[in-house]
């Protein structure tokens, strides 16, 4: 990301429960009382996914809190979302996702300028034997630190 980005979400148990195999940009396509509520930090990429219907690529699940000051133009929080990306990009995935079993989870939401992109990652499910493994060797570089930190003093 350069220095025009302002992170506005990230999707934490997706790292968790995840492998990132590869990540992309995609615009979303969003309403006035979404962006506003956006800006205020209401939103919530948890459960989130994606899919790909009729070679268009859709954020599903994605909680966007109802704008305070919205009344009548607020949309359904959780409805589904489109995400711009060009056609011939939501193909090559369609085709990875059905060749090698990977799935659409979007990774955070940020601004870009003015504009709000949403990082998607095509991934592969963790099994439990690797989430341990992941937290073992966290925790055993925790410790080293820790170590070299006393060492040092």
């Amino acid at each position: 990301m350069s220095e025009n980005t302002k992170t506005i979400t990230t999707n934490k148990k997706a790292f968790h429960e995840y492998f990132i195999i590869e990540s992309f940009e995609a615009g979303i396509a969003l309403t006035g009382t979404e962006i506003k509520s956006i800006r205020g930090g209401n939103v919530n990429l948890k459960d989130a996914w994606c899919s790909i219907d009729n070679g268009e690529l859709f954020i599903k699940q994605m909680h966007v809190s109802p704008y305070e000051f919205g009344n009548i133009f607020n949309k359904d929080p959780i409805r589904p979302r489109k995400l711009l990306v060009h056609k011939h990009e939501a193909m090559r995935m369609l085709g990875l996702i059905k060749q090698q079993g990977l799935t659409l989870i979007p990774l955070s939401l940020y601004f870009k300028g003015s504009l709000v992109k949403v990082q998607v990652g095509l991934c592969k499910g963790k099994k439990l034997y690797d989430k341990r493994a992941v937290a073992a060797k966290k925790d055993a570089d925790r410790n080293i630190d820790r170590a070299i930190k006393e060492q040092n003093r």
